[in-house]
């Protein structure tokens, strides 16, 4: 197993490798825009798995995930011509799911925001159901027994 920190700086350069051979282009006239926006190796440096996301639709996700699968031998070909290592990791490439996540979650803080805002609203003219202030007082003397002082003991309630 190799180092955990080798295994980093390798990520980091593939990143970086392979991000700049999709900004020199691809020929492929199916590939969109694409970010790469993590690269992970394993602890034995033989597999790198490359997340991207796309701008687009999801038929552009489609026709840029099927470009980058055959893309992936020349992507190998560079990163191997790059990196310092005997072994050229394999690349699979995985569609980030991080914008659609972070989409979905801003749609909750949206309702969550809109539910708090009702709930707000609902309460400026309402009142208590019971006392004000429910809750019991050191300064109250309901604990304190027929001759006026307070129980004690091991049967007496704090």
């Amino acid at each position: 197993m190799a180092d955990p920190q080798r295994a980093r700086k390798m990520a980091d350069r593939i990143k970086e490798v392979v991000a700049r051979r999709l900004d020199k282009g691809l020929r492929d006239p199916r590939l969109g825009f694409v970010t790469i926006t993590d690269v992970r190796v394993t602890g034995d440096l033989q597999h790198a798995s490359i997340f991207y996301t796309v701008y687009g639709s999801d038929e552009e996700r489609a026709d840029s995930a099927a470009a980058l699968k055959a893309a992936t031998g020349l992507l190998r070909t560079e990163v191997g011509k790059n990196i310092t290592a005997r072994l050229t990791p394999s690349l699979e490439f995985i569609a980030d799911a991080l914008p659609d996540t972070s989409a979905h979650l801003e749609d909750l803080l949206a309702q969550a925001q809109m539910r708090d805002l009702q709930v707000q609203q609902a309460a400026v003219g309402a009142t208590y159901a019971g006392d004000a202030d429910p809750y019991k007082h050191d300064d109250e003397d309901e604990d304190e027994d027929v001759d006026g002082t307070a129980p004690s003991g091991p049967d007496a309630r704090v």
